[in-house]
C-alpha cells in the first residue's frame, strides 16, 4: 500500500466520524463505517474488536498526533514553561470535534470504561510533556503527568459546555487551573524553606501530597513558569 493511501483503520475511523454525532461511539457505527468504505465487516471487527470503544480511542490518539504536529511547528523557545503547557492543551482541543468528544466522554463515563479513559488522559499528558522536552525522573515524572491529566480532563469537561466566542471561557478556565497548580507549588516551597512553617504545617502538607500521588513518589512539579 502506498504511503499516500490511508490504511483500513484510518478509512474506517474517518467514515465512523460521519455517524458519531447521530449514533455515538456504538458498535453500529463500526458496521456503518464498514459498509460506507466497502471493507469487510469481519476485517473491520478484527481492526476494532471492541467496536465503538476502540474507534473512540483511535480518535483520541489521532487528536494527540495532530497536537504534536502543531506543536512541532511552533517556536516554544521564548515561552514560559507554563505557557507552553497551556498552548499544548489549547492545540489539543482546537483540532477536536466537540460532538465527537462529547459522545466519547459519555462512553468513557461508563464504569467498565474508566481504565481506558484514564489511560487515554495519561497518554495525552505524557505526549505533551515529552513534546515539551520534559526530563524529569522517578516520582516527579509520574506526578507531572498525573497533575496534567487532571487539568486536561477538567478543561475538556468545561470546554464541552462552553458556548463563548472562540472558547474564551475555556482558555480562562485553563489559565486558572494552571495558576492553582502554581500557587500550591509556591506555598509548598515557602513551607519547606521556613523552619517555623515546616515545623507547624509541614506534616499536613506531606499528608496532602500523599493524597495527590502514590506513596513513595517524588515531589510534585514545581517549575511550570
Amino acid at each position: 500500500m502506498s504511503e499516500d493511501q490511508p490504511s483500513a483503520a484510518d478509512r474506517l475511523l474517518e467514515a465512523a466520524l460521519t455517524h458519531v454525532p447521530f449514533d455515538g461511539w456504538c458498535s453500529g457505527v463500526l458496521e456503518a463505517a464498514a459498509e460506507d468504505t466497502g471493507i469487510d465487516l469481519a476485517l473491520a471487527q478484527a481492526i476494532y474488536p471492541r467496536g465503538g470503544l476502540d474507534l473512540a480511542l483511535a480518535y483520541h490518539r489521532l487528536g494527540d498526533a495532530a497536537m504534536l504536529e502543531a506543536l512541532a511547528g511552533t517556536d516554544l523557545a521564548a515561552m514560559r514553561y507554563r505557557d507552553r503547557v497551556i498552548l499544548a492543551v489549547r492545540l489539543r482541543l482546537e483540532q477536536a470535534d466537540r460532538e465527537s468528544v462529547r459522545r466519547a466522554a459519555t462512553l468513557m463515563a461508563l464504569p467498565q470504561n474508566a481504565p481506558e479513559a484514564a489511560r487515554a488522559m495519561w497518554a495525552t499528558a505524557d505526549a505533551i510533556w515529552n513534546a515539551l522536552g520534559d526530563t524529569s525522573e522517578d516520582g516527579n515524572w509520574y506526578s507531572k503527568r498525573a497533575i496534567l491529566s487532571a487539568v486536561y480532563s477538567a478543561t475538556v469537561l468545561f470546554w464541552l459546555g462552553d458556548d463563548s466566542a472562540d472558547n474564551t471561557e475555556t482558555w480562562a478556565f485553563l489559565d486558572r487551573r494552571i495558576d492553582d497548580v502554581m500557587r500550591f507549588e509556591q506555598s509548598k516551597a515557602k513551607v519547606k524553606a521556613s523552619p517555623l512553617l515546616s515545623a507547624t504545617i509541614g506534616l499536613p502538607l506531606k499528608l496532602l501530597e500523599r493524597m495527590k500521588k502514590p506513596q513513595g513518589q517524588g515531589p510534585l512539579p514545581g517549575n511550570w513558569r
